[in-house]
């Protein structure tokens, strides 16, 4: 059935929520005024996601009927991204007694300093360019043949292979330099913005769903020694591409799981 012109395809309102809107109308007006578009939306959806969580029936999801995002940058500047909560709260956590011995990590070492405690023995962090802060190592995941074979017990890769156009190149070194029973800890996007930095600097070429994650790393590691992990939801993902941040929504609706909104994928692979 066609929304007619005075439905809306977000819910209808409840008489009360029509009353306070009414009553607001004139606040928002002026807020708009002195804010600007930009950060009156961002103070707008907040406010909504505080009053929602109190039970009112306000919801932000009336603010989603606009053509350019709450935030373009994830949400980083107003804190922790809805990825990096699946990331930081679930996968590793999950995997921590992994990270340990010799760990690599692409780009920084900072989930080997969060997540491997004290069974971590030597940090080592790979980076495209040299002289990039912090970094050990230097060169391309893709052709890498001076990082000597079975030299890690773990490597640690985040939202590194979709900038990476030879996939299977670097996920064959990732096998090789990995010690016997080393494991991978990877994460990879589903649904998500592109990252217009990382576009415009090296490229970004892929999203990935549970299904291309597995056979990728199946080619490379038996099948029985890949897990793969994904987590997101309809809400979850709608609010991730607004780059709206985890405080924003619930616990219970950021952990709520659904295999067809894929906002995140996790993959631990270990060679054999």
């Amino acid at each position: 059935m066609a929304f007619g012109k005075h439905r809306s395809p977000w819910g209808t309102m409840s008489v009360r929520s029509r009353l306070i809107s009414g009553l607001a109308r004139p606040f928002k007006f002026t807020a708009r005024k002195v804010l600007g578009d930009t950060l009156y939306q961002q103070v707008r959806v907040s406010l909504l996601g505080e009053l929602n969580g109190l039970g009112l029936d306000w919801r932000w999801g009336h603010s989603l009927r606009r053509v350019h995002p709450v935030r373009r940058d994830f949400g980083w500047q107003a804190g922790q991204p809805i990825d990096r909560y699946y990331t930081e709260e679930h996968f590793f956590p999950a995997h921590r007694a992994d990270i340990r011995g010799s760990v690599l990590e692409i780009g920084d070492n900072r989930y080997t300093m969060q997540f491997g405690d004290d069974r971590v023995t030597r940090s080592e962090v790979l980076h495209l360019h040299a002289g990039s802060p912090g970094s050990t190592i230097h060169g391309d995941l893709t052709q890498a043949p001076h990082i000597p074979s079975d030299s890690f017990d773990c490597l640690i890769l985040t939202f590194t292979l979709q900038f990476i156009y030879d996939v299977r190149a670097a996920l064959r070194t990732v096998a090789r330099i990995l010690k016997p029973d080393g494991v991978a800890l990877v994460v990879v996007p589903g649904i998500s913005q592109i990252a217009r930095y990382d576009m415009d600097t090296w490229g970004e070429y892929w999203r990935f769903t549970s299904l291309s994650a597995r056979l990728l790393f199946e080619e490379v590691f038996r099948p029985e020694d890949v897990t793969v992990s994904t987590y997101g939801n309809v809400l979850s993902a709608t609010a991730s591409l607004q780059g709206l941040i985890s405080t924003e929504l619930r616990r219970e609706e950021l952990d709520s799981y659904d295999r067809d909104y894929q906002v995140l994928i996790g993959i631990r692979a270990v060679k054999r």
